[in-house]
């Protein structure tokens, strides 16, 4: 029981900081671009900007779960490897590929990693489209 923990844990503080760049990233691509900017366009905009970033941050972050688990030996190609990843990082656990006894508690350790990663997702983009609306409500 260690042993998967001791592997997973590294995947997990790598993901979280990799969210955390997203998330500033976000922030920046927003306050550069969409700040001072009014209008629905402007907001949907920005919101579809920030989904793009917070989408190809968790698509990095299935890869690297997905690695290593053809790292450790348990696929062996990467395609099946992100399928079963994004199964589990996404909390779908459709259970139509089992890891082995050895490795099968990483499947519920990136689940929750994946719902950890996926709620800050949603609140980066939720945090957007607050403040994109408190500037609309809010008069000159």
């Amino acid at each position: 029981m260690l042993l998967p923990l001791l592997m997973g844990m590294p995947v997990i503080l790598c993901n979280m900081l990799l969210q955390s760049l997203v998330s500033v990233w976000c922030i920046r691509f927003y306050i550069k671009r969409f700040h001072n900017k009014e209008g629905a366009i402007a907001g949907v905009m920005a919101l579809f900007g920030i989904i793009t970033i917070v989408l190809f941050g968790n698509l990095m972050q299935i890869l690297l779960w997905g690695v290593l688990f053809m790292w450790l030996g348990e696929f062996t190609m990467l395609k099946e490897a992100v399928y079963h990843s994004g199964v589990n990082f996404a909390t779908l656990g459709y259970g139509d590929i089992v890891m082995s006894a050895k490795w099968k508690l990483l499947g519920p350790l990136e689940a929750v990693n994946g719902a950890m990663m996926i709620g800050l997702s949603g609140a980066s983009m939720l945090a957007v489209l607050q403040h994109h609306i408190r500037k609309q409500l809010t008069p000159p």
